[in-house]
Formats: C-alpha cells, structure tokens, sequence
C-alpha cells in the first residue's frame, strides 16, 4: 500500500516549508508454512546442515571405509559405501545439504569419483566458516578468501601437475585401483582393475572420444563374484530356436541380419479356393518358397566360406522372426540361428565381430560377415546366453559379473 507521509520542516525560525515524501511499503507473499529465521539463525542452519552431511559421509572414505545399508520404501536393500550411490538415493530435505549433494554427484558424472571427498571438503570450509563468523568476520569477507585461495590453489596445481601417457597400462591399472579401492573389497579391487582397464582399451580409438556404452555390462546370477570377467566379444541373453543346431562351434563367420524369415500374411485381402488336398499342399509350399529362397541364399553363403579345410560354422543373429521352417533347413546345414536378437546387441555385434549389417539377402558376399573363434551356448536354469568370444579388433565388449545373490551383484 502507497500513502503519503507529510512532514514540516522550520528553516531560519517562522517560516515553514511542507514537503511531501512517498514511501513504499514492503509487502511480501510467503507460504503458510514456510520458516522464517534471522539471517544468523539461517547462516547456522546452512553450517549445520553441510555438517551433517558431512559426519553421515565421512566414515565412507578410503578403502577401510564402512558400508552403508539403505532401505527403501517398499523394503528393498542396498549396501554400498560409493558415494554417489549414497547421495543420489538418500532423500535430502534441507536446500543447501540438497545443493551440496548435487555438485558433488555431478563431478561424479563429469570425471567418475571423488563424491565423498567433495563433500567431506565442503563440509569442512563451512565448518572453518562458521569460527570466522563467530569472530566477526563477514560472510562476503570470507567468500572472497575463498576465491583468492582458489586461484592459488590452481596456480600450484599447474606447477606439479604430471602428464599422463594413455598407452602406459601401469598407470591406468594404479588410476582404476585407486577408485576402485574406495567402493569395494581389497579382493574384487584386484579382479576388477584388470577387467574395467582392459574393457576400457579395448573399445579405445585413436584420437576419438571414448564411448563407455560399447562396453556392455552383463549380470548373471550364477557361481561366485570372483568369476567375474571381461568377454572380448558379446554376451546374448537368449539362445538358438532349433534344437538340433549345435551348441558350440569353433572359426565362427557372424552374419548379422535384420531379414524377416518368417511367413507373414500380406496387407492385401486375398482368398484362394482349393477342392482337395494336393491343391492345399501346393498352396502352402508357394506361399513358403518365398522365405526358402533367402534361406537358399544363406546356404549357399555358408558352404562357399566353410570348407571341410577350413572347419569353420556359420552363426546367424537375425533381428527379425525365423519361422520353424526355416529353422529345419538352417539345423540341417549346421548354422546357428538366433531370432529376434535385440537392437543395442545388433549393434555391438558388427562392432566387436567385424563385417557389417545387411537388410537383404541378396548378393552376400564375405565381406559382410564378422568373424569370432568361438560361440557357444549356456544354460543357467531357465535362462539361455550365447556367447560370441574370441573377436580379433573387437570395439565392443561385455563385462560378465557374476554373484550368487542380487545383493552381490549390485
């Protein structure tokens, strides 16, 4: 609300002048709900809370860190002492402790680690705040310290920062350790170096931005977490269709297809009459001979590349269906066939075996097939995997983690 305050001056004894002020109130919308406090109570508030966060952290860091168990709401369990992990699942209510976990999961996203260490940082220069402010020292006083040292701070880095070779293999296993150690136990630690190094440099290119989803990460609850490891090549969660086609092959030509091979009813309405059997049969094989041409092709392909000399099997991936009887013909030449394998797979696969996609099965050539030492098939109770190893440049990989329970595995 505007008024008008009107106050009388004297100047030089008798004579008065009336002058006018327009003053502004201040009026302000706030929530019902919401707590108001003085800036110092508020000030405290901040401090406190980035110090609470603190202590729930700080028994997190380094590698004799303890373990953390979080329950969720519908009661399910996590155990992990990663600090990012921890800060993206609990459920923080005060702002600046919410802020705090935000910059310090977004480091985690940008370079891989250090989340606990930049809280525990934080936490620490409010604390060393808060004695300055107890002395008198203005909060903008203390900020601009902080800048000051800052812009030192990176000055020195400059000075005793050492330029990392990417092709020393020591140094990353040391780098890998180093993370690592703060998130698991000693024994994984040194199973898992190797691995995530290894995986890492596997799908590296020169001079190019490496891609971390070409490494595939595969769970399987099967066996013990030291069984854990690194497959150059490809992990399928499915199987052959046919159960006449072999279950291991060795000098593997991949041809990995998006074809259908099924028998599918055509967009345009059509009958067909037919008096008695023989006619009906007739039918059929024409409507089939369509999907048996292109399995003809693939044939033809597989028993130009593999030789008696030679020993090798041709497997095919198809994206699309395969239709029983295609699969009779395909088990009959000794091809593996997988059927409606999923898209990211399909696109790892010419990546880790070479070769690449084709659409049509005409004009086939060898120049379109991958190659991998061996696939073999698994079964793990009611699961089926297939496994495609022994890839010559693969830049694709999986990373097969095994443990007995979910609790392990995660």
């Amino acid at each position: 609300m505007d008024y008008i305050r009107a106050l009388n001056l004297n100047i030089g004894g008798s004579d008065s002048i009336k002058i006018s002020l327009r003053v502004m109130s201040a009026v302000q919308q706030l929530n019902d709900k919401a707590e108001v406090v003085r800036k110092i109570h508020a000030l405290s508030m901040n401090i406190t809370a980035a110090g609470s966060l603190q202590e729930v952290m700080k028994s997190n860091l380094g590698p004799k860190g303890t373990l953390k168990m979080l329950v969720g709401g519908a009661g399910q369990i996590k155990l992990t002492k990663d600090g990012n992990v921890l800060l993206k699942e609990m459920q923080i209510q005060h702002p600046t402790a919410a802020m705090i976990a935000r910059s310090a999961t977004a480091q985690d996203d940008i370079v891989g680690d250090g989340t606990t260490s930049n809280v525990l940082f934080t936490g620490d220069l409010m604390r060393q705040a808060d004695r300055l402010v107890q002395e008198g020292v203005h909060p903008r006083v203390i900020c601009e310290g902080y800048e000051l040292a800052r812009v030192e701070l990176l000055k020195f880095l400059e000075t005793m920062k050492i330029k990392a070779d990417v092709n020393d293999k020591s140094l990353l296993l040391n780098i890998a350790r180093t993370s690592l150690s703060t998130k698991l136990q000693p024994e994984m630690v040194n199973l898992l170096v190797d691995i995530v190094v290894d995986g890492v440099n596997c799908i590296r290119k020169p001079e190019q931005p490496i891609d971390l989803f070409m490494v595939e990460i595969m769970h399987m609850s099967h066996k013990l977490a030291n069984e854990t490891r690194l497959i150059k090549g490809l992990v399928l969660d499915h199987g052959a269709r046919h159960p006449e086609m072999p279950k291991y092959a060795k000098k593997c030509f991949i041809l990995t297809a998006n074809v259908s091979l099924e028998y599918e009813k055509t967009e345009v309405n059509s009958q067909f009459f037919y008096t008695n059997a023989q006619e009906r049969e007739k039918l059929l094989l024409s409507e089939h001979s369509f999907i048996d041409e292109k399995c003809k092709k693939i044939i033809e392909l597989k028993r130009k590349v593999c030789t008696p000399e030679n020993g090798a099997s041709l497997v095919l991936i198809n994206q699309k269906g395969i239709d029983p009887l295609a699969l009779d013909m395909l088990a009959k030449e000794g091809i593996i066939a997988l059927r409606r394998a999923k898209k990211r797979n399909m696109e790892r696969l010419t990546l880790a075996c070479g070769g690449q996609a084709v659409n049509s099965v005409d004009d086939l050539t060898e120049k379109d097939l991958g190659y991998a030492e061996e696939v073999h098939e698994s079964n793990i109770g009611d699961e089926k995997y297939t496994f495609v190893e022994g890839c010559k440049n693969p830049l694709s990989c999986t990373i097969l983690i095994k443990g007995q329970n979910d609790h392990t595995i995660a």
